[in-house]
């Protein structure tokens, strides 16, 4: 690829716009706190078991709320530091080395397109810096107690259950559909009190999580969660309740897509390794889900009971007096 003129690059020397930029930043990650609780939590618990997810943590979890205030500061007492951190960044971000570009759009048009693509690409430098690990990032305690004032509690448990033996297998989407409607909501939501409840999985990592959303219970909630598996070894479901089950997973998974929401799907798709033969193996699995898959799945479940971590988003005192063991970091 031919490399026609430089691209003009943008002026990172202005220290006033750049300390707006980051207590605009700031104050939206606080003020998203509250309302957002139960995302707090899930991707601070998630980075507990997983490289990807401590990236996330990273730059969009409490840890990046905790960095963006000592940012703050360093603008004040290290702006040129600062400064060579930010031009560090953009050499490693604005390259084409290594570069993958994902377009979405009508296949006549991209004749046209390819060309102006082309000759972006070829204006960009041609660094390359040496990669960060994630290993690099801090790790955390097991049991977490992320400290704001607050009435309620968010409260999660999790573990990685590829790291527990648990093979892929679509029936988790169908089971995890079935306790969000059934067991969760019932037990926490109508019974607890709380707003509302979660089960997630990704199943490209492996982590799974359990949820609560404005949550007035803390160890009360734990108790659901650890009581998962028993309700699975219970579960008898008849034949249209198991139906309905399907339905519901199903149709997360093909859900209809805009052409933005397309494209982004097969890019993350690509970089996952991602094919098509798995993904119609995966919805052959959700539609072919038995009660036996429920009884299967309670093992593991069983095993992340045990050893699973706990990250809880909560006033201080409810932290405390909870007598779980939190180590405890002040989000505000």
């Amino acid at each position: 690829m031919k490399s026609g003129p430089s691209l003009p690059l943008t002026r990172l020397d202005n220290r006033e716009r750049f300390r707006q930029i980051v207590l605009e930043a700031k104050a939206g990650a606080e003020s998203g706190l509250a309302p957002m609780g139960h995302q707090v939590t899930n991707t601070r618990l998630r980075a507990h078991f997983h490289p990807a997810h401590r990236v996330e943590e990273a730059v969009d979890g409490v840890e990046n709320l905790l960095f963006l205030r000592r940012l703050a500061e360093r603008i004040e007492s290290d702006w040129p530091g600062v400064l060579a951190e930010l031009e560090a960044v953009r050499a490693r971000l604005v390259s084409r080395a290594g570069l993958i570009a994902n377009v979405t759009l009508d296949e006549t048009r991209y004749g046209a397109f390819a060309p102006l693509l082309a000759d972006f690409i070829g204006r960009l430098p041609n660094t390359r810096g040496a990669a960060d690990s994630a290993s690099s990032l801090e790790s955390f305690p097991r049991n977490e107690g992320l400290a704001f004032p607050a009435q309620v509690n968010y409260v999660g448990k999790g573990g990685n259950l590829f790291d527990l033996g648990y093979r892929l297998h679509g029936s988790i989407a169908v089971i995890n559909n079935m306790l969000r409607r059934d067991y969760l909501l019932q037990r926490i939501r109508i019974q607890g009190g709380a707003y509302g409840a979660f089960a997630t999985f990704n199943p490209t990592s492996g982590v799974y999580t359990n949820l609560s959303y404005r949550d007035p219970n803390l160890a009360a909630t734990l108790d659901v969660y650890d009581g998962t598996a028993a309700f699975l070894r219970g579960v008898d479901l008849s034949d249209d309740e198991l139906t309905r089950a399907i339905i519901g997973a199903i149709g997360a998974i093909d859900a209809y897509q805009l052409p933005d929401a397309k494209g982004y799907t097969s890019l993350t798709r690509y970089l996952t390794g991602e094919t098509d033969a798995r993904l119609q193996q995966y919805r052959d699995e959700v539609l072919s889900t038995t009660t036996a898959d429920f009884h299967a799945l309670a093992d593991v479940l069983e095993a992340m009971r045990d050893s699973g971590d706990i990250v809880v988003l909560g006033s201080r005192e409810a932290l405390e007096s909870a007598s779980l063991g939190l180590t405890i970091t002040k989000v505000m």
